[in-house]
């Protein structure tokens, strides 16, 4: 070790002598860690306690509205069917059918909430298949089998509904999405993010005891080694009431600069994913984020999220009227479609779909009846207050909202950048 090292350890050591300010540091890297760990773990838990089981699909035969408050911002342009999945006892079996022009995508996400596989047109093509998911440790070893990096996987399927006259024809699609695999352990019950640092590590230390983090973070778990999280024990007596209060300002901290962190970079108003989303490598305040905000949240090879950001940020003021305007030949270009949704915002910068006159909470290329200006041009109004093209309105809420446009299968000009939206106008 160099002298230089050395002496940088030894003022560490005069000025945090019983180090509590890398106790501080550790508790705060360590929270924002397991934060998708604990939301997928309490996911999970909730879809148990609400009738699912394990190595199942659970199919939601209705399109999200705003009685939807399970995951944070979700699309009312998709059926959804969810499975937990636990591959402790053995590789379970996925069959995806035939989809021809329907969007439909099966989402892999591994217990960090990465994206390790999207099974879907693009991957695949639309002819479907049957597939064996194995888990890390599985002595498995045939050709075609999908290994997971975790134990813990959520697999979500998104199936396009293209009005209400095509939710029959959706839910027969939906109906043929299966999985079958052994009977699996319980799963644990963890606390939420809201619990208290004792809880909240406690079932990080579980969760990472079930799914071993990867090797890549090898660097960050010795940072937060002196947390005794790794060992799947972790024991909150163990600490002094000095050291308690550095890990509760650690947390503290955590929460803080997680709470309403940016999706993206920013451009004209507009909110564009980085590379990582979906697949977040090393960038754990970046997972958190999308985990608190966007959880389940595909790459951008598969979908673009675009949120938009104003004066207060992300959230708008909902007693004004806006206008998004798409110049002539202007749309997004994609190969699936594109939609753009309206939110109310929660004060724990959470997202859900808002009551409105029109039962109507997204708009976009399936919308029927768009109105195009003389030029070609369009305009899509936001407010609470129908406007002159009727069929062109977002309805919004009167209080704090958020607006996220998606383009699935997005085409080259949006992936490089060549293509972006305009901001919004304030009418």
């Amino acid at each position: 070790m160099s002298g230089r090292r050395l002496e940088s350890r030894s003022a560490a050591h005069r000025t945090d002598p019983h180090g509590l300010t890398s106790l501080r540091a550790a508790a705060c890297e360590a929270w924002i860690y397991g934060l998708p760990l604990v939301e997928i773990g309490v996911t999970r838990r909730q879809a148990l306690d609400d009738g699912a089981s394990l190595n199942n699909f659970t199919h939601v035969r209705r399109l999200a509205d705003h009685r939807a408050r399970v995951v944070t911002t979700p699309n009312n342009d998709t059926l959804y069917s969810s499975a937990q999945i636990d591959l402790s006892s053995g590789p379970v079996t996925l069959t995806l059918p035939p989809s021809q022009d329907r969007y439909l995508s099966l989402t892999l996400m591994d217990a960090y909430t990465n994206n390790f596989l999207v099974l879907g047109a693009r991957t695949i093509g639309p002819e479907g298949g049957t597939f064996q998911l194995a888990g890390p440790t599985d002595a498995v070893e045939r050709p075609g089998v999908i290994r997971s990096p975790t134990n813990h996987v959520w697999a979500l399927a998104r199936i396009l509904v293209d009005g209400p006259e095509d939710l029959g024809a959706a839910r027969a699609i939906q109906n043929a999405v299966e999985i079958h695999g052994p009977e699996a352990l319980p799963a644990p019950r963890v606390a939420s993010r809201y619990a208290n640092w004792q809880d909240y590590f406690a079932g990080v230390s579980t969760l990472m005891a079930i799914n071993p983090p990867p090797v890549r973070d090898t660097a960050l778990l010795r940072r937060i080694a002196p947390l005794g999280l790794i060992s799947g024990r972790f024991d909150p007596q163990a600490f002094s009431p000095e050291q308690a209060q550095a890990i509760a300002g650690g947390v503290d901290e955590a929460r803080t600069i997680v709470a309403g962190g940016p999706f993206g970079a920013l451009s004209d108003g507009w909110t564009y994913p980085h590379p990582e989303l979906g697949d977040f490598g090393e960038n754990y305040p970046y997972r958190a984020i999308v985990a608190l905000g966007g959880l389940g949240a595909l790459p951008p090879a598969e979908a673009i999220y675009m949120q938009a950001v104003g004066d207060g940020g992300p959230v708008f003021d909902g007693r004004r009227d806006w206008r998004l305007h798409f110049p002539a030949g202007r749309r997004p270009p994609v190969d699936g479609f594109w939609s753009l949704s309206l939110y109310e915002a929660t004060p724990e910068a959470q997202y859900f779909f808002a009551e409105n006159p029109l039962n109507r909470f997204a708009i976009g290329d399936r919308t029927r009846g768009l109105a195009t200006n003389p030029d070609g041009s369009l305009d899509i109004w936001i407010g609470r207050q129908p406007p002159a093209q009727p069929n062109n309105w977002l309805p919004s809420p009167a209080g704090p909202f958020g607006l996220i446009l998606r383009a699935y299968l997005p085409q080259r000009p949006i992936l490089d950048g060549a293509w972006r939206l305009a901001p919004l106008m304030p009418v």
